[in-house]
């Protein structure tokens, strides 16, 4: 008895030990949104950006956009090798990571709107900045999202933080798109159509161009993308400051103190054979490649086969208003239903979204806006919320290993853009092999065809193909449960064992 009431005190200490400030919540997820404010205005207006205003052929975009995001896929492996081997600094393992690479993410993203005066070469300067920018952004990413294993041990507190870390990542793409969308729309304004042919008259092949000289890296159009550039460059370095200053890194409270770093190949290995991680990540491979296609056509669906090119950026701002909004009642949703019945909602989009391809009426467009940001808010919550549930499954069944967390997260982010990165090349290069012609108030009927499927159809299919894939992941509440009980045990079971060696040394002594 008197041993319980002993222990009865320091319960509550540990749990308050476990405990995340709201403070620490905010300046952790602040610190993750200037990545998705960059992101964001990449993924609406980048590839309108290569093929109207710096009047690239949608062929060389595709290699762009393809390229540009297998280089980041590809350094996410490499980056989770280096984190990894990572030795603990006086401001933690990961944040030294996070605060080099952020200076040289914001040059490279400048420079990635920035219209070069010479043309021939322009393929090679955008190929260049935006490897350069997906690559910095993931030395970035991988140890940001690995942080969340190493704020607390508490997977409701992990949780809340995640949940956090959604809601500002979200009104980051809100911010990115509103900021990019209200200082780059005059660029995309009907007014700059000089003729407005009939679709499938072989005189619209030979309009005047609508936007300027590819040779004017001053024009109008060029300047206004440079200045959104600046301001989003600016959101970066407020960003790190505050992340720095209010994140305190714990030294791997998640692991046991006498644990050993498994080797990376072998660690990777063990990885890949693990059964959950394996099919969460097939689903959201599935279902974020279905999201990135939805936003780097939708502002050209909106300005070639919908005719609301005057619309677009506020279809864009109500998408991510109802993401943002909509975060903390799937934060609610998943806590009382489970993560897997959340789920359900990303395939809200789906008839809404085949509504809008098939009646492209401005009412009904911002209905789809409202109702796809729903199921974007969701996609973009769970496998975030998920990943640390996979994380505490193998280190259950894997109770000595130590540093998989950044493989875990790194692996990932690995897949999820490569699949991205395959989806945009094709999506680009279906726009060149139909027609695409930049420059012109009105396109082909085979092009707004082929930008009614990458809105449409395609999007659907790998939506429902994901959440069937997840039907058959392992993990439920009730083991989530049972999972944190038996780490719980296993954590206090070493600790004692610890403190009697230590007691026998001190004794020796």
């Amino acid at each position: 008895m008197a041993g319980a009431a002993k222990d009865t005190p320091e319960r509550p200490a540990e749990e308050e030990e476990y405990r995340l400030s709201i403070c620490g919540k905010l300046c952790y997820a602040i610190g993750g949104a200037p990545n998705k404010v960059a992101g964001s205005a990449a993924a609406f207006f980048l590839q309108i950006y290569l093929l109207d205003i710096a009047h690239i052929t949608p062929f060389h975009a595709s290699l762009v956009l393809f390229i540009g995001k297998a280089s980041g896929a590809v350094t996410d492996p490499v980056a989770g090798f280096f984190i990894s081997k990572s030795r603990w600094t006086k401001i933690g393992r990961l944040m030294p990571w996070m605060l080099a690479c952020t200076p040289f993410t914001v040059v490279s993203y400048f420079f990635m709107w920035y219209l070069p005066p010479f043309v021939s070469g322009r393929v090679a300067w955008y190929l260049t900045f935006y490897c350069l920018f997906q690559a910095l952004t993931t030395l970035f990413q991988v140890p940001y999202s690995a942080l969340t294993m190493f704020l607390s041990t508490d997977q409701k507190e992990r949780d809340s933080a995640t949940a956090y870390r959604m809601t500002m990542e979200v009104l980051g793409t809100l911010i990115g798109a509103a900021l990019q969308g209200q200082i780059v729309a005059s660029a995309h304004v009907s007014h700059h159509c000089i003729v407005n042919p009939p679709v499938n008259t072989t005189d619209s092949w030979h309009d005047p161009p609508s936007f300027p000289d590819p040779s004017d890296p001053l024009s109008h159009q060029a300047k206004v993308y440079m200045i959104a550039a600046g301001v989003i460059g600016g959101v970066y370095l407020l960003g790190i400051v505050i992340l720095f200053l209010g994140v305190k890194e714990k030294d791997d409270p998640y692991a046991l103190n006498s644990d050993r770093a498994i080797p990376f190949c072998k660690g990777l290995g063990l990885t890949m054979k693990h059964g959950p991680y394996m099919k969460l990540t097939a689903s959201f491979l599935l279902i974020s490649t279905a999201v990135q296609l939805e936003q780097s056509n939708f502002v050209l669906f909106c300005t070639h086969a919908a005719d609301l090119r005057n619309h677009f950026q506020y279809l864009v701002v109500t998408i991510l208003v109802s993401a943002a909004v909509s975060v903390p009642f799937w934060q609610k949703f998943l806590q009382r239903f489970g993560k897997k019945c959340a789920a359900c909602g990303i395939s809200w989009m789906i008839p809404f979204a085949v509504m809008l391809v098939t009646i492209p009426n401005l009412i009904l467009a911002y209905f789809v806006a409202f109702v796809s940001g729903l199921s974007i808010a969701a996609s973009l919550l769970l496998p975030w919320s998920m990943l640390p549930d996979v994380v505490d499954n193998f280190r259950l069944q894997n109770p000595h290993g130590k540093g998989q967390e950044t493989i875990f997260y790194s692996s990932y982010v690995f897949f999820t853009k490569m699949s991205a990165g395959i989806g945009l090349g094709i999506s680009a290069a279906s726009l060149e092999f139909t027609g695409y012609k930049p420059g012109i108030c009105r396109q082909s009927s085979d092009v707004i065809l082929t930008l009614k499927i990458l809105i449409g159809a395609v999007p659907a299919i790998l939506i429902l193909v994901g959440l069937f894939i997840l039907l058959f992941y392992p993990i439920t509440e009730e083991s989530r449960k049972e999972t944190k009980l038996a780490l719980e045990v296993l954590r206090r079971s070493h600790q004692s064992t610890e403190n009697l060696d230590d007691h026998k040394e001190d004794t020796s002594v």
